[in-house]
């Protein structure tokens, strides 16, 4: 199993509405980026996501999980741009603020430090172990 960061802005498609998907999930659609395009054809179904509130919030507010693997993005005709499918798991118990993530020396090269903008992005094994500890939330309680 693999890890990610996948951001949203919460106006647009928020971690309630994923939610609010219930089972069947949503695609993760509208990426219109080459590497973050190459990340999603990289998930597998069972690896697990962060979801970020982009923009307003800047934080961390749940877990996601990849549920189907990289197809055509069906919001356009364009073969070059595909999606994955997500579901929700769980919400953090409290949010993990993009401040609190940088001022922890630990994280000081998570991709979301240093690529800041990119809208889906690996996070290793340790770094999924330190926000989830800092969001007091782990995705198999």
């Amino acid at each position: 199993m693999r890890y990610w960061l996948m951001k949203s802005e919460p106006d647009a498609f928020g971690w309630d509405d994923l939610v609010a998907k219930g089972a069947q999930g949503e695609e993760w659609d509208g990426v219109r980026n080459y590497q973050a395009r190459n990340n999603m054809r990289a998930m597998e179904p069972g690896d697990l996501a962060f979801f970020y509130h982009s923009q307003s919030d800047k934080a961390v507010v749940g877990i996601c999980e990849v549920i189907a693997a990289a197809h055509p993005d069906s919001t356009t005709d364009d073969p070059r741009w595909e999606c994955v499918d997500v579901r929700a798991v769980k919400p953090f118990a409290r949010p993990v603020t993009l401040a609190m993530v940088k001022d922890d020396p630990r994280l000081q090269d998570m991709a979301l430090v240093k690529t800041s903008r990119l809208s889906v992005q690996p996070v290793t094994a340790q770094e999924w172990e330190i926000i989830c500890d800092m969001g007091g939330t782990r995705a198999q309680d």
